[in-house]
């Protein structure tokens, strides 16, 4: 088993935060890099100013840190084959090419992979033209579930009774020559499998639940998931295995029939219908928020893990088996104001260090920036709370104990991400 020391992590937000923290924290790794991180990154990694979208300046970073691994973490830099720059260079790379990272760049190329794999979905209908979207919201009915094809930050999904915003949203998504993807609704709780993998084969984490909609109750917008907890006590015995089996399995092999196989995380938004598991979306990446709490468990050395999935050589390179505590951890996002429709900066954050100064609390920055000594506000989902504790309760409450010593200027949370578990 091989640990990387010296690891890169390419991205601004939580989830690279939360994936710097990790790393940090493994034994085996002696540094830890981020590009272009933020202020909480800073504290647990040395920071680079580079454009992540930008594929052979991330590689020159890589090979100028001499570094042995790189962690693409958002989605964008994957779609834009940055990973394919970095391998190029002869660096390993956590995180698919950019033809398998399509799985998620774009949902009508997802829905073709699954059709050809037997995995189960919602039936869809892709549309590019203001007819074609109108017959489909016809055929398939309310509730209506409408996709941008491409990648949106969380945000491009409309699910809604309205027939007009339905169609709004259709034809803002077909605007310039784009497609949209109009699903039939599916019934159940959604859960989120994320896999580690090689190529060939899958490793499957814990499940979690993230929430999505800005306001309790799930009503309001989607947004990019306002919180998460792990695990889930009410998930059916056997979950992962069926998962597994049907849905990440099928689908790396697919990817590999098809010359594009895929490496690094592979995540499954699944809906648990009356019908049975059925495939909401594809990620090609660690999942934001849901990998905040599902780190804050791994006991694993997470830099092999990451390691054996980059570097992996048939018979040779075998991923350990993953570690997860018996205990619980939630996570509660804190966004500024006017999320998810836009956001507001530089408004100052207080409490952050009093929060982590609690037992069982972690505080993972995503848009948060330094304005003189001060930490302030720099996106939409601006802090993330992660309790742990020997259950979902006493995590919870130990999320919520951090939450409530954190303020700035037009914060808003949800107050029931794992209520009554």
């Amino acid at each position: 088993m091989t640990t990387p020391s010296k690891v890169l992590v390419i991205g601004t937000g939580g989830r690279e935060h939360a994936l710097a923290r990790a790393l940090a924290h493994d034994p085996g790794v002696a540094e830890v890099h981020a590009a272009p991180g933020n202020p909480g990154t800073a504290a647990v990694a040395t920071l680079h100013d580079v454009d992540p979208l930008d594929g052979p300046a991330v590689a020159a970073l890589a090979t100028s840190l001499g570094v042995d691994l790189v962690v693409v973490g958002p989605e964008a830099p994957l779609v834009a084959g940055v990973a394919d720059a970095v391998r190029g260079a002869g660096i390993a790379v956590f995180g698919p090419s950019g033809r398998a990272a399509r799985l998620e760049g774009s949902k009508a190329f997802a829905k073709e992979v699954m059709a050809d794999a037997g995995v189960p979905t919602a039936r869809a209908l892709v549309c590019g033209t203001a007819e074609e979207a109108t017959a489909a919201l016809d055929e398939l009915g309310a509730p209506y579930v409408v996709k941008d094809d491409g990648l949106a930050a969380g945000k491009g999904v409309v699910v809604t009774e309205d027939r007009p915003e339905a169609l709004a949203h259709a034809l803002a998504c077909c605007a310039d020559g784009g497609r949209v993807v109009i699903e039939e609704y599916l019934d159940g709780p959604e859960v989120s499998v994320f896999a580690i993998t090689d190529g060939t084969t899958v490793y499957p984490l814990e499940p979690a639940q993230d929430f999505k909609r800005i306001f309790d109750g799930d009503e309001g917008p989607n947004t990019g998931g306002m919180g998460a907890y792990t695990p889930l006590p009410w998930a059916p015995t056997g979950l992962v295995d069926e998962v597994l089996a049907t849905v990440l399995q099928p689908t790396v092999d697919e990817l590999a029939r098809r010359g594009t196989p895929f490496s690094g995380l592979l995540y499954a938004g699944l809906a648990l219908t009356s019908r049975g598991v059925r495939v909401v979306e594809f990620n090609a990446r660690f999942g934001d928020p849901e990998t905040q709490p599902l780190l804050a468990r791994l006991e694993s050395p997470l830099g092999a893990l990451l390691m054996a999935s980059a570097a992996s050589v048939p018979g040779v390179q075998v991923i350990p088996p993953l570690v997860f505590s018996d205990g619980a951890a939630v996570c509660v996002v804190l966004a500024s104001r006017g999320y998810p429709a836009s956001s507001s900066s530089g408004d100052v954050i207080t409490g952050t260090d009093a929060a982590e100064a609690l037992p069982g609390v972690q505080v993972i920055h995503a848009g948060t920036a330094l304005s003189g000594d001060d930490l302030v506000t720099a996106g939409g989902r601006v802090l993330a709370v992660v309790g742990t504790g020997p259950d979902v309760a006493a995590a919870r409450a130990a999320a919520y104990t951090g939450v409530a010593e954190i303020s700035f200027d037009g914060a808003q949370h949800r107050t029931d991400i794992a209520a009554g578990q």
